[in-house]
């Protein structure tokens, strides 16, 4: 037996797959906020104002929608600060967690909103049919499997804004607790090498 067909009488679903990745890259953005203080959390590290707990509540913010509305199902809350983004008066409410907004409120409207998500995931096939009503006409009508692929890129691309974010704050970097998927070795001699190798390419040295 061709070895293809042997993996394919082995492997689970393919939706079974794409759940563990989108459920992986939900517990790296989350660990990013373990062990900082208020402050470090919210406090803008880019010139965009890109802080760790508004990539939070951006990503329950779009999770909710795709596996929400566009699916045919309702979270079952209201986000007030959708609103303020629909009409253009606040474009990036989202992206940033207010005064009032404790780290709390914030990373447990993320849990409920992946255990909503999950529910739906595991009640539908990758092919039920979806509708993305900002999606431009030709890409607007979608299934399961697409929104799956498309929120485990999103979730991903702010995982790693996410890593990039915590160690530049305290130095913590990798995977998640237990499996960092760095090599062990000094970080500062390489870092070192690299910065020697970037200087010598650019004729600085």
């Amino acid at each position: 037996m061709p070895v293809s067909a042997k993996l394919a009488g082995m492997a689970p679903d393919p939706k079974d797959h794409l759940h563990r990745y989108l459920r992986t890259a939900r517990e790296a953005v989350l660990w990013k906020l373990d062990g900082l203080s208020e402050y470090d959390v919210r406090r803008p590290l880019t010139p965009t104002g890109t802080n760790l707990l508004g990539l939070v509540k951006h990503l329950a913010t779009t999770e909710q929608e795709y596996f929400g509305a566009c699916m045919g199902r309702s979270f079952g809350e209201e986000l007030p600060w959708v609103a303020l983004i629909e009409s253009g008066e606040d474009p990036n409410a989202d992206m940033v967690a207010t005064p009032r907004e404790s780290r709390q409120d914030i990373t447990s409207l993320y849990e409920r909103v992946a255990r909503f998500a999950d529910t739906v995931i595991g009640e539908l096939p990758l092919d039920a049919p979806g509708v993305v009503p900002w999606w431009p006409q030709e890409r607007k009508y979608v299934t399961l499997h697409l929104l799956l692929v498309h929120m485990i890129a999103e979730t991903n691309r702010h995982a790693g804004h996410a890593d990039v974010l915590r160690e530049g704050l305290d130095g913590t970097a990798g995977l998640r607790p237990g499996a960092s998927n760095l090599p062990e070795q000094d970080w500062a001699a390489y870092r070192a090498r690299v910065e020697l190798a970037a200087r010598e390419a650019s004729g600085l040295t």
